[in-house]
Parts: C-alpha cells; sequence; structure tokens
C-alpha cells in the first residue's frame, strides 16, 4: 500500500492510499506553523529565534519594522511577533498596515511598557495579544499556543442569527438590520462566542480562556475594551444595547 498524508497548518487536508504488491510506502509532508519576529535588539531576537525554533517552528527574523513589512507579503506567517521599539518602522506602525492590507494574521506584541494606556494603544493598533518585557519563556510560547488555536477554532455551515444580528461564521461576515459591519478578528471571535451562548452570563474568566487561551491578570482592562468597541459598532443609529454588562460576573448577549 503506497499511503499519503498531506500534513498543512492547521491539520490533515488531503489522504490517499492505494495498493502496491512490493511493500509499502508512506509519504508525510509536514509543514510547520511559521512565526515572523521583528525585533531590533541581536540578543533578544536571536534567543527568542532559537528558542522558537527549538519547539518546533519555522521562524524568519527581521531586525526593524520596514523589513518586517518587506517579508510579511512573501513568507505569509502564522503568527508576528512584534517589538514596539523598532527603528524606521515601529511595532505598532506595523501592525496598522498589515490590518490596512487586509492581513488578519494574529499580532502578538512584545513591549517594555506596562501601562494600561500602552496596552490598550497595541490593541487599538490591531494587535491580538501583548507581552510585556521581560517575559518568561513559557508564557512567550503559551501565547503563541493560544493564538495559533484561535486560527483553528472550528467552523460550522451555519448562521448565527440572534436579535437582528447575523453572523454568518463561514465568511466571517456580520450584519445587524442588514447592515454590513466591519469587525476585526478579535471582535469577529468575541461576537461569535456570545451569540453562540445567546442569553447566557459568560464570566469572564471564560471569555478569556476561550478567546485568548489563557487568563489575563484580574485586573486586565483588554476585555472590557473590546467589548467596548462592539458596542460602538453594532449599537449604531440608536439601535438597541445587545450587549450587557452583569457587573462582578461578566457579559450577556440579548434584547433588552
Amino acid at each position: 500500500m503506497v499511503r499519503t498524508v498531506f500534513w498543512a497548518h492547521n491539520g490533515i487536508v488531503a489522504s490517499s492510499s492505494t495498493g502496491n504488491t512490493d511493500g509499502i510506502e508512506e509519504t508525510l509532508m509536514v509543514l510547520k506553523n511559521r512565526i515572523l519576529v521583528a525585533e531590533d535588539d541581536r540578543g533578544v531576537r536571536d534567543a527568542v529565534a532559537r528558542a522558537l525554533e527549538y519547539e518546533g517552528y519555522e521562524v524568519v527574523v527581521a531586525e526593524d519594522g520596514a523589513r518586517a513589512l518587506e517579508l510579511a507579503a512573501d513568507y505569509c506567517p502564522d503568527v508576528y511577533l512584534l517589538d514596539v521599539m523598532m527603528p524606521y518602522v515601529d511595532g505598532l506602525s506595523v501592525c496598522r498596515t498589515l490590518r490596512q492590507r487586509g492581513d488578519a494574521t494574529p499580532v502578538l506584541v512584545l513591549t517594555a511598557r506596562h501601562e494600561i494606556s500602552d496596552r490598550v494603544a497595541g490593541l487599538d493598533a490591531g494587535a491580538d495579544d501583548y507581552l510585556v518585557k521581560p517575559f518568561a519563556l513559557d508564557e512567550l510560547l503559551a501565547r503563541i499556543r493560544a493564538l495559533l488555536r484561535r486560527g483553528t477554532i472550528e467552523v460550522t455551515n451555519g448562521v448565527l442569527e440572534v436579535a437582528g444580528v447575523r453572523l454568518d461564521q463561514r465568511a466571517r461576515r456580520v450584519e445587524r438590520e442588514g447592515v454590513r459591519v466591519e469587525l476585526t478578528k478579535t471582535e469577529f471571535d468575541l461576537l461569535e462566542l456570545l451569540m453562540h451562548n445567546a442569553g447566557i452570563v459568560l464570566t469572564r474568566d471564560l471569555i478569556y480562556d476561550r478567546i485568548w487561551g489563557y487568563n489575563f491578570e484580574t485586573n486586565s482592562k483588554s476585555l472590557d475594551v473590546y467589548i467596548g468597541y462592539l458596542r460602538r459598532k453594532i449599537n449604531f443609529d440608536g439601535l438597541p444595547e445587545l450587549i450587557h454588562t452583569v457587573r462582578g460576573v461578566g457579559y450577556c448577549f440579548r434584547e433588552a
């Protein structure tokens, strides 16, 4: 028997087998998850690249933001790791440019700044997550795995419709009262989770785990920031509120 298995980033995409009287031959094509690391500090850049390669990732590095943008189109990474403070083009500008290009690839921002305003700036630029320096390698790897899981969330053929909001899971398209609503990847994933559980109060911890893949520190405002973004986008023209805060618990998607 000849057996061929093609293994892509998100799993097996094709498999075939044929008879062979001469014995068994098996061919495997394995594609590693690709990560683009943009960091101007050579010591940090090399250390991160070595650690990621040791974990089985394919890594390409850029010494500044301009180089990262040059590599992005040809390299097509599964995750971007962007340092904020880089010469020529900083990490947040790289992130904004990627989003303007229509690139929805998960972005993890590395920053030495730990103020809430700095973290919010990263999210506003289109980043999916941030990690404050100095960081533990285990935490970096955990956050990368979480971002990769988010890129492989199972999508059904169904269309969710709740309270005038229509969410097409396959097309990743959202409408309210027939009007298209443009959402980022994280905003879409968050709305999808809330709509799947319409009428049920979801705790903050559960939302962090399902959307980000781990719990932020208890005083993190990241979830509140994204809830605010969603509310502003879907509650246009005076339409009634659908995402309700349950104080001290979490959030619920329902009609008032």
